[in-house]
């Protein structure tokens, strides 16, 4: 018996039938022997060493926060990191822990935040007991959408995001396909491929206005001793393009 089919329809808008065995095969990646770790085909952004693979966002100098026990840490003052890689649409993986020292309340506890393509926010805030404006808390596309539930762990733990991102397209200046995010927090969904209103920003509404197709994933100093760790991505792209 054959892989497939040669007598079927063919899919709308392509070149495939119905079954179609000559169709490539799905690459295989094999996944990571723990939960949360980067499969074969990642592209690790940050391995728990080093931050060569990083600098500060606002001149491209070198990242200045602390390293230590497999985890990077916010050295308030020393500015938000951006990745030396650009990337577009993705699937990206990333672990967070706010402090164990509980400080402040609402904004100002355990606050950070994750920059797709350093301009889209996903926030990063210690919510635990902690309520702030919903649009502000954690997991949320911050200042758009709040998430649709609190998922966060206790101060102090380890939290995972897994997001899976999808650019905007621009043609001749104008966003012709706006971006899409779908959020898991500690594998609870966020956000179901929510359409984003545009770059997000504090106490403004924005509106798309054309940029790069790739740009870095950033982090946040917003001042508080926030970790990060185990930050890897894939390229989305479709299955024929594989």
């Amino acid at each position: 018996m054959g892989l497939g089919y040669d007598d079927t329809p063919f899919l709308p808008g392509g070149h495939w039938r119905v079954h179609d065995g000559n169709r490539p095969q799905p690459p295989i990646v094999t996944p990571a022997c723990e939960c949360g770790g980067p499969p074969s085909d990642a592209i690790v952004l940050f391995d728990g060493t080093s931050l060569d693979g990083w600098v500060k966002a606002a001149d491209g100098s070198p990242a200045e926060w602390k390293v230590e026990n497999g985890y990077m840490e916010v050295v308030p003052g020393k500015g938000q990191i951006a990745t030396k890689q650009h990337f577009g649409s993705c699937q990206l993986h990333l672990e967070f822990a706010t402090p164990g020292v509980v400080k402040g309340e609402s904004q100002g506890r355990g606050n950070s935040g994750v920059f797709l393509m350093g301009r889209y926010e996903i926030q990063v805030l210690d919510n635990y007991d902690n309520p702030t404006y919903p649009d502000g808390t954690v997991g949320a596309i911050y200042g758009q959408f709040p998430p649709l539930a609190n998922a966060i762990r206790k101060p102090g733990e380890w939290n995972s995001y897994d997001i899976v991102w999808e650019a905007p397209v621009f043609v001749n200046g104008k966003c012709v396909v706006p971006a899409f995010v779908t959020v898991f927090l500690n594998g609870i969904v966020l956000h179901n491929r929510k359409q984003l209103l545009g770059p997000t920003n504090h106490r403004v509404l924005t509106d798309y206005v054309e940029h790069p197709p790739v740009g870095p994933l950033e982090l946040q100093d917003h001042g508080d001793l926030v970790r990060f760790r185990n930050i890897w991505y894939r390229p989305l792209r479709d299955y024929d393009e594989a």
